[in-house]
């Protein structure tokens, strides 16, 4: 086991399988010594836990476990394509999308779900720049949706 799964071991966290792809695309693609993920959804055992807008139907704390979720989804997908969470030499950018009731404005506040796993697990490797957005809606109403981009160590 890797260092980094030792620190999600700590964390009473357990890195899930690779979410398959809902459409035309892959979950994550390895381009030189960066990993981008797809948009990860906040899925566990195949399915979404909740469903719904942050300020209609989900709660923004509720919506920040999600983000969590979506992270650890971006961690797995990483590891599928650079085989070793070691060799993230650190997260580059995180990108969240959080479906938002119109008067709903406290996306960062949700999508600090991802940003502070990311640095629970990674420490200062976790470190990284970010845009939160709301939008009207995500798929299969999706509340919160992260993608990812990573640097490598080399091989």
């Amino acid at each position: 086991m890797s260092a980094v799964e030792d620190r999600l071991a700590e964390l009473g966290l357990t890195l899930p399988a690779v979410v398959p792809p809902l459409a035309a695309y892959q979950p994550a693609v390895q381009s030189g010594v960066y990993v981008y993920t797809s948009g990860q959804l906040p899925m566990v055992d195949g399915k979404l836990p909740v469903t719904g807008k942050v300020g209609a139907e989900v709660t923004a704390e509720e919506a920040k476990q999600l983000a969590r979720t979506c992270a650890l989804n971006a961690l797995a997908a990483v590891k599928s394509v650079a085989g070793d969470l070691d060799r993230v030499a650190r997260v580059v950018k995180v990108v969240g999308f959080v479906a938002s009731a119109p008067d709903f404005t406290g996306q960062p506040g949700v999508v600090n779900g991802a940003s502070e796993l990311l640095g629970e697990v990674l420490g200062d490797k976790g470190v990284h720049a970010r845009s939160a957005v709301g939008v009207a809606v995500l798929p299969l109403d999706a509340t919160v949706e992260v993608e990812v981009q990573v640097e490598l160590t080399e091989a």
